[in-house]
């Protein structure tokens, strides 16, 4: 591969980063179905730093796994451009750092119209993103990878679009929040599962080195369905357009038997994909719920 933005392109990795979107969506239709609050200029914004944090997260992963050994010949996931050789290290470091620098100028004016609690939550985000694989005790190589999507993907990107409309947060944006944030989580799970036996020889403690195969394919079922339970209480905003987000169900059960049945190999580089997918549907669904 020698096309310079093909190779960006890959390293950014585009099918994942429906994950920043989804939240930012669910709490904008949210703030609009509690309180008929809306306006453009902070969704744009917020999907904006939302996209940069997670390219940069990525462009980050991929220059540390490198040169922690994390990524050698034997990984079953998708090309990564600092193991092939196609950008050095520094130059993908570089890439992420001025992700984190345009997601910081957005910020600055959701600083402005939401205050101190978006700027706390904004420095926390950034700090996050580069301690999931920067530092001495990299997130990414500790069971505690899940929970950090559930919490960022999920709960405070769902809290925080909706403050950024209503400056407040209801208990529906928790709820709202960690529904996305689950399937999220989800995402990295797969990721985790089909890498376990070259994390582990990496020194990587991820979750699914930690409690083994059979016990994620459990967690996973449970990830891809809990949400459908937690988002029940939203009823009392969506009435009887809540059962919109049934129409994801049948995709999450499907994506359920293919982790039970998949072999490991790269075929669960197209499992993970697709629960990034579900979790797009569900929000999507949700959302219309919400606004209907």
């Amino acid at each position: 591969m020698n096309h310079p933005l093909k190779i960006w392109l890959l390293a950014i990795r585009p099918k994942t980063l429906s994950l920043a979107v989804t939240p930012v969506l669910v709490g904008t239709a949210l703030a609009w179905a509690e309180q008929r609050a809306f306006a453009w200029g902070p969704l744009l914004a917020a999907l904006g730093a939302a996209l940069l944090i997670q390219a940069g997260t990525n462009l980050h992963n991929d220059a540390a796994d490198f040169e922690r050994g994390a990524d050698g010949p034997d990984r079953l996931g998708p090309r990564r451009v600092t193991a092939e050789g196609w950008l050095s290290p520094a130059r993908v470091r570089m890439g992420a750092h001025l992700s984190f620098a345009a997601a910081l100028l957005l910020g600055a004016y959701l600083v402005r119209v939401g205050g101190w609690p978006i700027l706390l939550l904004g420095l926390v985000s950034l700090a996050a993103g580069y301690a999931y694989t920067g530092g001495p005790k990299p997130i990414a190589y500790t069971p505690l990878g899940e929970l950090f999507v559930l919490l960022f993907f999920g709960i405070a990107a769902v809290a925080g679009s909706s403050y950024l409309q209503t400056y407040s947060v209801s208990a529906h944006a928790l709820l709202a929040g960690g529904a996305v944030g689950l399937i999220a989580a989800a995402v990295l799970l797969v990721n985790n599962y089909r890498d376990l036996e070259t994390d582990r020889r990496a020194g990587k403690h991820t979750l699914a080195v930690t409690l083994g195969r059979p016990s994620v394919r459990l967690l996973y079922a449970l990830l891809l369905l809990l949400p459908f339970a937690l988002i029940l209480p939203l009823h009392r905003l969506t009435g009887d357009a809540l059962w919109l987000t049934g129409l994801a169900l049948p995709m999450a059960l499907w994506l359920i038997r293919m982790l039970w049945r998949a072999p490991i190999d790269t075929g669960l580089n197209r499992l993970l994909a697709r629960t990034a997918q579900l979790q797009l549907l569900f929000g999507l669904l949700l959302g219309l719920a919400l606004i209907g």
